[in-house]
């Protein structure tokens, strides 16, 4: 076994998730994704889908009438970028974290250099290091208000000619930390001038509640971006669509290389699912029937939690104008896999312990606050502070 590999960790949030089996009541907030279903129309189409048999192989670049619906929607969100220069510039994943893979394996081999702003999901760290790549990572800091931000002249400075590639995820998973579209102008112009890849996971793109966009996205790489920069741009239907067990997604590709990710893809998973590719089209050409609902959902679901958590003696933390999650510290309680453990155990609260994205969040815990009632979210509160009194 190549001894990378033997090295991984296991997710520590499932090792939390493991601690909460079998026990009744739990309220379950670690993994990220909504506890609503996928919306009606979009399952039907899929077992329309399965119903006429379409059971057989796709394109590996997958359906053209999906890459005409992504394109379709860049442009909705990106009016600047013509529909039709994108459809040439699309890879249909099999999930977000298959396009990211893929990305590494286009791009990485072994001794390469690669920098990851943290804290992070830890794919986007475990994916190049599988690849033999040396990574470094640049924490963001946390202001006093609990805020996470960026120190953009710290990155800059760690980004050289020796740098193959950056990668960045905002809005952030954890910390709702968000760019903005200055800061992704000036580093894309310094990757520019150093020959670095930039790979950006924007798949909480939709989930943002700042109001300073026109389309009320997340400011994006592709705003500020020419079409042959060295950036490859990371989505998913997980998120925005409640599409998270489809396990499909797409990169956004300079045109050079989207016949080679194909050729990748047809060596990592041959295609995605005909009926699933089916489903995820309808989901785009009516997307406004899901994605505005959930986010003004989402702002409430947040809205109603952090006040909640500010209230609570003893926690740290900043309004995340991204994602879905709150991420806060707890005083007193720096071992957070511990804290998670014995929330789980002790107070039927299972969040995510936030050493899991990175040593610089050890002592934070992550709840994702997706979820379809928001009473739950009071209880889960109250669950934390009377947790900590007799913790206390």
């Amino acid at each position: 076994m190549r001894p990378v590999v033997e090295s991984l960790e296991e997710s520590r949030i499932r090792e939390v998730a493991n601690a909460g089996m079998g026990l009744e009541g739990v309220l379950k907030f670690w993994f990220g994704e909504s506890d609503e279903v996928t919306p009606d129309f979009i399952r039907e189409t899929a077992i329309a889908s399965l119903n006429a048999g379409e059971t057989f192989y796709a394109h590996n670049l997958g359906l053209p009438e999906l890459r005409h619906a992504i394109a379709g929607y860049t442009h909705t969100l990106h009016p600047q970028l013509a529909t039709d220069r994108w459809f040439d510039r699309i890879a249909v994943t099999s999930g977000g974290v298959n396009g990211l893979m893929l990305a590494s394996q286009t791009l990485v081999e072994a001794g390469d250099e690669v920098v990851v702003v943290t804290p992070a999901w830890p794919n986007l760290v475990a994916q190049p290091q599988i690849m033999g790549a040396r990574v470094r990572t640049v924490p963001l800091t946390v202001a006093a208000d609990g805020a996470w931000v960026l120190d953009l002249d710290a990155l800059l400075a760690s980004v050289s000619p020796a740098t193959k590639l950056l990668i960045l995820n905002a809005p952030n998973n954890p910390t709702g930390w968000t760019l903005t579209r200055d800061e992704q102008a000036a580093i894309l112009a310094h990757c520019r001038r150093t020959g670095t890849w930039v790979l950006a996971d924007e798949v909480y793109e939709r989930l943002y509640f700042g109001d300073d966009t026109a389309n009320g996205a997340a400011p994006s790489f592709l705003d500020v971006a020419e079409p042959e920069d060295r950036l490859i741009v990371a989505h998913s239907f997980s998120k925005s669509f409640l599409m998270t067990g489809w396990r499909l997604g797409w990169l956004l590709l300079p045109k050079a290389l989207t016949h080679p990710v194909g050729k990748l893809i047809e060596f990592n998973t041959s295609c995605a699912p005909v009926f699933v590719q089916r489903a995820a089209t309808v989901a785009l050409q009516r997307g406004d029937e899901v994605t505005p609902g959930l986010v003004k959902h989402l702002q409430l679901c947040r809205d109603t939690l952090v006040p909640l958590l500010r209230e609570i003696p003893g926690v740290q933390m900043a309004e995340p104008k991204g994602g879905m999650y709150a991420f806060f510290r707890l005083e007193g309680q720096d071992d957070c896999l511990a804290t998670a453990k014995r929330l789980v155990r002790e107070a039927g609260l299972g969040l995510a312990p936030g050493s899991a994205f990175g040593p610089e969040a050890a002592g934070w815990l992550r709840w994702c606050f997706a979820s379809r009632d928001p009473q739950r979210l009071a209880q889960g509160a109250e669950r934390l502070r009377n947790w900590l009194r007799t913790a206390a």
